[in-house]
């Protein structure tokens, strides 16, 4: 990438692959290179943008600054496109599994048959955790959050291995993100098991991925549990759905955490506490306690119309998305498993009737047609994740598991970024101006 020329070198018929910024108080004008990506929209490079004009730009939420160059996934809201490498997502979850996705996200390509072999057996192979870790958990309450507990043993992870956290190396680097991946769903699961007092479950080799996570989550000594393979592909496809979705929040979190060159485990560790927060991955809690508040099939239109109403505070959780003005492309997919996973199971549950009644009116309804409040991928997995079993506490947790391939990626392609350089956002500073110390005597 070129850098922007000096002010002085600007002039009135400037390249058309640039952007000319004219300062009205001095008629003084500025040309920053314009880039353009493989798809999306064009940006306006401004790394000289201070040393040329003596001012910052100004983007709250960072909404409309590209933070980085990035080659993993590619979201486009306004038409319903969520790419991984290229691949669209919903082809994905139907023809592919987790792990496969996740070496796609890892290496740019998706594997062959002895990559795919060889790949899942250091994933299956490394799913165990250090046992002084079980110490480690019974340090927490009993009634601490799971993400309370998959922050701190997260965190923890690097003071066990110590022979995987020289981010310099390419070798510890990929040692790191397989432990990761292999040891979120065991982490997961001890969590849970420590918060309702039955004994942890150990990994089982002879498992995939998703029936292990289920079988460590739900098995008990008491009798044999069988994983239910409809349950096992909707619990895979719920992992490949939330896999990666580009610069969110917690994403952004990890990129800014991993360029002070932290190790990756504390790097993941502050994407969880990122993703914790309930404006990002709380939405499908969300869904369900509002699944809760309505109450009965009966109330659903009563809601509905309170939804409608601008003067009422209620809003329908789990409809529309902040990133898709279309229908968020994982919801599709979500839709069909949600209803195969209810059907499978047989569950009569009256909020589950509610959620497909919700569903009903919002693919109905002109009002929610007309604004494109779709139900989508938080709503479907809420739903999913309640009839299999699992508490609502447990929603973000399974996000983050889920998550921690996305994150490791993006973690990766920023360390091999040869212009990245620590994360330094700037600020409009609005408090006083520099005044002097009165003592307090003085002081009136």
């Amino acid at each position: 990438m070129s850098h922007a020329p000096s002010a002085a070198a600007v002039t009135e018929s400037a390249p058309a692959n640039t952007v000319t910024l004219i300062d009205n108080a001095t008629g003084q004008r500025y040309e920053f290179p314009v880039i353009q990506g493989s798809t999306g929209p064009s940006v306006i490079d401004i790394r000289r943008l201070y040393a040329e004009t003596g001012m910052f730009t100004y983007d709250p939420g960072y909404t409309s600054t590209g933070s980085c160059d990035s080659e993993i996934t590619f979201i486009d809201g306004e038409v319903g496109i969520l790419l991984h490498r290229g691949y669209s997502v919903d082809e994905l979850a139907e023809h592919s599994d987790f792990l496969e996705v996740c070496y796609l996200l890892l290496y740019g390509e998706l594997p062959n048959r002895a990559q795919k072999d060889e790949f899942e057996h250091a994933i299956t192979y490394h799913s165990m955790v250090h046992e002084q870790l079980t110490q480690f958990l019974r340090g927490f309450r009993r009634d601490a959050h799971p993400m309370a507990i998959m922050v701190g043993v997260v965190g923890a992870l690097s003071s066990f291995y110590h022979d995987s956290t020289d981010i310099r190396d390419p070798h510890q680097r990929m040692v790191a993100s397989r432990r990761l991946i292999a040891k979120m769903p065991t982490i997961a699961a001890m969590a849970y098991k420590y918060a309702i007092g039955q004994p942890i479950n150990y990994p089982r080799n002879d498992l995939k991925y998703a029936e292990n996570f289920l079988h460590m989550t739900f098995a008990t000594p008491c009798e044999p549990y069988r994983v239910d393979p409809v349950v096992a592909r909707a619990m895979d496809k719920i992992f490949t759905l939330h896999a990666d979705h580009e610069q969110n929040a917690s994403t952004s979190t990890v990129r800014l955490a991993g360029s002070s060159q932290a190790n990756p485990f504390a790097c993941i560790a502050a994407g969880i506490a990122s993703l914790w927060g309930p404006a990002h991955g709380g939405a499908n809690e969300a869904v369900v306690l509002m699944l809760e508040e309505i109450g009965e099939p009966e109330r659903t239109d009563e809601y509905v119309a309170r939804a409608k109403d601008p003067d009422d505070p209620f809003r329908l959780m789990g409809f529309g998305h902040r990133v898709y003005k279309n229908y968020d492309p994982r919801a599709k997919v979500m839709r069909e498993t949600c209803h195969e996973v209810l059907e499978q199971l047989g569950i009569h549950d009256p909020l589950l009737d509610i959620a497909m009644r919700l569903e009903e009116v919002a693919l109905s309804d002109e009002y929610f047609i007309e604004r494109k409040l779709y139900p989508n991928v938080d709503f479907y997995s809420g739903i999913i994740l309640k009839a299999i079993g699992f508490p609502t506490s447990m929603f973000t947790v399974i996000f983050a598991l889920a998550r921690t391939v996305g994150w490791i990626a993006q973690w990766t392609e920023m360390i091999g970024d040869p212009v990245q350089r620590i994360g330094r956002p700037r600020q409009l500073y609005s408090g006083a101006t520099q005044r002097h110390f009165v003592p307090v005597e003085e002081r009136g």
